[in-house]
């Protein structure tokens, strides 16, 4: 790299303070990031819920303070020694190990191996990429394996559970835009308006999917379900989902553990799919971005992001981590 290793720039940093941590915009330099092989100047991020326990020391994601979160990042290649980059070049970043344990999208720059990035695709814009981010790569993966189980539009109706949430509200707004009716369900039924207005056919409480007899086999409900939370819910999704009915799973806010029983499975063969955008293999991440750059491409964006900027990302950490973010931040990172 011939960039000058003592250049600064600005970025949100997460330090221990006291008993607990604190986030702060702070100069830092190229030197302080890792000598990977494509230097990319940061235009954009996202605030996802991994971002929040990284800034406020979940040693789970990440090991060492004071850092850099954001799992997220869309920019241009500054310096590259990866020949299929070049300078100039507008790039997306997600998961693998940005924003956990490599200095991550919060920050003007970023370092990472050729290997973690995908080429932005025409069509989408480096802006219109981060109001999509992890969140919506998540929910669109999940949109394409209930497709793939050839539930087609007029089967039934698709739940999605956390629907108000970065990820449920993509889903929300992706399913209807593909012409499935969609059941938001939700603790905020304050906010049914915005549910409806990305194409909600229905919004219910969540407590409606969790208030039911004590049954292993219920009335199937929907044909589909893409569930965000994980717990109790998903094993109530699962017993009310219809025959040859997929439940996609993405989340465990309610718990990682999963109490259920085989008669779905069974008797109604009902598939259970999990899915992980962190893990996804190059070619698939590259296929999905290129569904949402073209064929796939969100009318409902506008609709679903707040803009903000370094200094005023510690207070959105708090509300997400309080359970109160509604749809997705977008992070004007370049704005410092």
């Amino acid at each position: 790299m011939n960039s000058d290793p003592q250049m600064t720039f600005k970025a949100l940093v997460a330090e221990k303070s006291g008993d607990t941590y604190i986030q702060s915009v702070k100069e830092r330099t190229i030197s302080d990031l890792p000598g990977h092989d494509v230097l990319v100047k940061v235009h954009y991020s996202s605030l996802n819920y991994k971002d929040a326990l990284s800034a406020t020391g979940n040693k789970g994601v990440t090991k060492q303070y004071p850092f850099t979160p954001g799992i997220d990042a869309a920019g241009v290649v500054e310096e590259s020694s990866d020949d299929r980059f070049k300078t100039g070049d507008d790039v997306i970043v997600t998961s693998y190990d940005l924003g956990m344990n490599t200095p991550g999208g919060f920050g003007q720059y970023i370092s990472v191996p050729g290997d973690w990035i995908v080429p932005l695709p025409a069509g989408l814009s480096k802006k219109e990429s981060m109001m999509i981010g992890t969140s919506g790569l998540t929910a669109a993966i999940g949109a394409e394996k209930i497709i793939k189980q050839q539930i087609g539009a007029i089967d039934g109706s698709v739940l999605v559970t956390g629907a108000t949430g970065a990820v449920g509200s993509f889903a929300v707004g992706l399913l209807s835009q593909l012409g499935y009716q969609v059941i938001a369900a939700t603790g905020k039924m304050d906010q049914t308006d915005f549910l409806t207005s990305l194409g909600a056919a229905e919004v219910i409480h969540r407590d409606e999917i969790t208030n039911i007899p004590d049954k292993p086999l219920l009335s199937g409900r929907w044909i589909a379900a893409f569930d965000t939370v994980g717990g109790e819910i998903l094993d109530a999704v699962i017993r009310q989902t219809d025959h040859n009915g997929v439940v996609a799973c993405c989340g465990n806010v309610l718990g990682h553990e999963l109490r259920t029983n085989v008669l779905p499975f069974i008797l109604r063969g009902v598939s259970l799919m999990g899915v992980d955008s962190g893990i996804a293999l190059m070619a698939d991440r590259v296929r999905i971005w290129k569904l949402l750059a073209n064929e796939w491409k969100p009318k409902f964006l506008h609709k679903l992001h707040r803009e903000t900027e370094l200094k005023k990302l510690p207070e959105e950490i708090k509300q997400i981590l309080r359970g109160k973010q509604v749809g997705k931040v977008l992070i004007n990172v370049s704005s410092g």
